[in-house]
């Protein structure tokens, strides 16, 4: 594609060379060019793009875009600068990509807790439909039977494009994807048009990036301004609540949740160990639903998918068994298999102050026994949550096993400190083992009859991230290695 019509409607300064060039592909990461490439530095918050400018020439970039005035010798290259180099990514992306979020229908999931099994709801029920749907999210992009993994839970919006590129190549319908309040904080989904937006749940979390729930709860609206055909609301939520009165999007809007009023909502609920029952209502009629995901926050997540299965016109009846299909999502209230195991081990994500009450206020509902819950808080995250999750892991559980959770460059020690304050205002025995298969192992080792354990926090990952070292760690694979080897 030509430069020039690549950068045709956004503002710049051709500071060296001429735009009647072609620019074979965009990289933001100078290791990744390629003659005849255009590079664009971003500013990032460890390392800035505009110092490995002269990497990316000699790899063969034609065109630097950059935001910073540097002086750049080489004769060339084309230069051009912009005021945002992260907008001006998002919106060369989408370009030179040709806008494949126009082609798609893309219903986008936000909000603290519930957005990944939103996600896997509605895909499921979009297939139950016979409709193509690909998925994007913290579990990794899945565009028909190829899983790509995923850097961040929405990933930059260079890497976003191509990936929507690709479904469009595929004949994809329907996209669901996870939008994380960093992804429309820091651009990564602008130019993008979304059909819907589905909020789930605001609770405290990312407060080390946006400081103030007010911060975050304005990341999380951007969305619901930029939808296309629906915005669709958890009316029981605070801010849920607060969102339907101030987004300035004329959207038609639908409402989920049971207690209060609402568009879809659940009635006549039966928890139990096998699953929730409950008659679900909507504009469309009503029809009763037996699933096999546990606890009042599926019920919540079922509602936003059966809501977007309302939007899109999807009978009842397919809708029911689709949601009735679902067997489980990984590393969400999974549940491990176990022989000759006279104790239960779950594991799941839950890794904010209300994800881990959600999933403990779950298990008690069905718990025979005691409820030993293993879990830390990650480092180089917002402390104020620590102490939080400490009681809150403290009053609804027996027994607290501190331990680390990706310290990053924190010492693993002092952020166990910070949740023991809180789990000693509880009333459960705890105990604290800094390395995280020790306190597995101790888990498994002194589990009692009828015991449920939950490995809280790490859900579907399978590493740990100490200082910038990325560590294979498996919890479901080492719950089983421990067990066998115990014998």
């Amino acid at each position: 594609m030509k430069l020039g019509k690549l950068i045709e409607n956004i503002q710049y300064d051709v500071l060296k060379g001429n735009t009647d060039i072609d620019i074979l592909g965009i990289e933001n990461d100078s290791r990744r060019i390629k003659k005849g490439h255009m590079f664009v530095a971003i500013k990032g918050f460890s390392v800035d793009g505009h110092e490995y400018i002269s990497e990316a020439i000699d790899k063969g970039a034609v065109c630097i875009m950059l935001e910073k005035d540097m002086d750049i010798e080489r004769d060339d290259v084309t230069v051009i600068k912009v005021k945002d180099t992260l907008d001006a990514l998002a919106y060369i992306s989408s370009v030179f990509y040709g806008m494949p979020s126009q082609k798609l229908n893309l219903i986008g999931v936000t909000g603290t807790n519930g957005k990944t099994s939103v996600t896997y709801m509605v895909k499921k029920i979009f297939e139950e439909n016979n409709k193509k749907t690909a998925v994007i999210g913290t579990l990794g992009s899945i565009i028909k039977d190829e899983i790509i993994d995923n850097k961040n839970t929405t990933p930059e919006s260079l890497t976003l494009q191509r990936l929507l590129s690709k479904m469009v190549d595929e004949k994809i319908e329907f996209c669901v994807m996870e939008v994380s309040s960093h992804a429309l904080d820091l651009k990564r989904v602008e130019y993008i048009d979304y059909q819907i937006g589905i909020f789930t749940n605001l609770t405290e979390d990312h407060l080390d990036y946006h400081i103030t729930m007010e911060n975050y709860y304005k990341s999380k609206l951007k969305l619901f301004n930029i939808t296309k055909k629906y915005n669709i609301i958890n009316v029981d939520d605070t801010y849920g609540k607060r969102m339907i009165n101030e987004i300035s999007n004329n959207v038609p809007l639908i409402t989920y949740g049971f207690d209060k009023k609402s568009d879809v909502t659940a009635k006549n609920i039966l928890y139990s160990s096998s699953g929730v029952e409950f008659n679900v209502l909507t504009p469309k009629g009503s029809i009763p639903i037996h699933m096999k995901l546990l606890g009042k926050f599926n019920v919540y997540n079922a509602l936003a998918a059966i809501s977007c299965g309302i939007a899109y016109d999807v009978e009842l009846h397919v809708i029911k068994k689709a949601i009735e299909s679902m067997d489980g999502i990984k590393g969400r209230f999974e549940l491990i298999p176990l022989k000759n195991k006279d104790f239960s081990v779950i594991i799941d994500y839950a890794h904010t102050p209300d994800g881990l009450e959600k999933v403990l206020t779950t298990i008690k509902q069905f718990a025979p026994g005691r409820v030993v819950v293993v879990f830390g808080a990650g480092g180089n995250r917002d402390r104020e949550k620590r102490p939080i999750m400490g009681e809150i892991a403290s009053n609804l559980a027996d027994m607290c096993i501190v331990t680390s959770d990706n310290p990053r460059f924190e010492d693993p020690d002092k952020i166990i400190e910070d949740i023991l304050v809180g789990v000693k205002k509880g009333k459960a025995e705890y105990i604290a083992i800094t390395d995280r298969k020790e306190a597995i192992r101790y888990a498994l080792e002194n589990a009692k009859s009828k015991d449920t354990i939950l490995l809280a926090g790490k859900g579907h990952e399978t590493y740990t991230i100490i200082r910038d070292k990325v560590i294979p760690f498996d919890e479901k694979q080492i719950v089983l290695d421990i067990l066998q080897k115990k014998g």
